[in-house]
């Protein structure tokens, strides 16, 4: 594996986008959504970069790329299709210790941006380390089928309760009569009646089942 994968805390941090068109619009939803504070540089936008701009969730300078241009900025990416623009990007961003996305241009990448698959707080990210986007978009659809709601659900009820027994200082404990861990004992306890219990709009009951399961000594409802 090449890649490290990671989540990264972008919030108020400064991000550029060199770019204005349909490839920067498609990385301007998840980073204004993260709440980074985004620069656009292009001397020209598509409407719905543009209305970005004219909401003021992003800063437009309407003009094209300049050396000097990737002053101050945590992350950087540059989406356009010019691969001279993306050399040039990329060359200041390394100099200065930035990270660099170039889209589609992967010599010119620091990092590369996966396929995310989201249902509420659960996000999940699939990458061909670069290999192939398509294989990437066939694999985030299937997951997509095969997540629901429900998921979401089961994740904000695992963060209640995670929540609760941390401020009561109660630990989850490895199984005294097996051989699973703590990480065992809570993968069993979000089992497929939990989340049916969720899924039916039984939150009391899905609850009291999984604290139940948690708290058992055999980590067993």
């Amino acid at each position: 594996m090449r890649y490290y994968p990671v989540f990264l805390d972008i919030q108020d941090k400064e991000v550029v986008v060199v770019g204005g068109g349909e490839v920067a619009r498609q990385k301007l939803g998840g980073l204004v959504d993260a709440g980074a504070k985004v620069t656009v540089i292009s001397p020209a936008l598509i409407p719905e970069v543009q209305k970005l701009a004219d909401d003021g969730q992003i800063t437009h300078v309407d003009r094209e790329y300049q050396d000097g241009d990737m002053d101050g900025y945590f992350l950087a990416f540059v989406a356009t299709d010019d691969g001279a623009i993306n050399k040039v990007v990329a060359g200041e961003a390394r100099s200065k210790h930035i990270w660099i996305n170039a889209v589609d241009d992967i010599p010119y990448c620091d990092f590369i941006m996966p396929a995310i698959v989201r249902q509420g707080d659960l996000v999940l990210a699939i990458s061909t380390s670069g290999s192939s986007p398509a294989m990437a978009r066939k694999v985030r659809e299937d997951v997509e089928e095969f997540l629901g709601e429900d998921d979401s659900e089961l994740l904000s009820l695992a963060a209640e309760v995670r929540r609760e027994l941390n401020g009561q200082s109660v630990a989850i404990k490895d199984c005294d009569r097996c051989d699973r861990n703590h990480l065992d004992v809570w993968n069993a306890a979000l089992d497929a009646e939990v989340k049916k219990l969720v899924g039916n709009g039984e939150r009391g009951k899905a609850k009291e089942r999984l604290l139940k399961s948690l708290l058992a000594p055999s980590g067993n409802a």
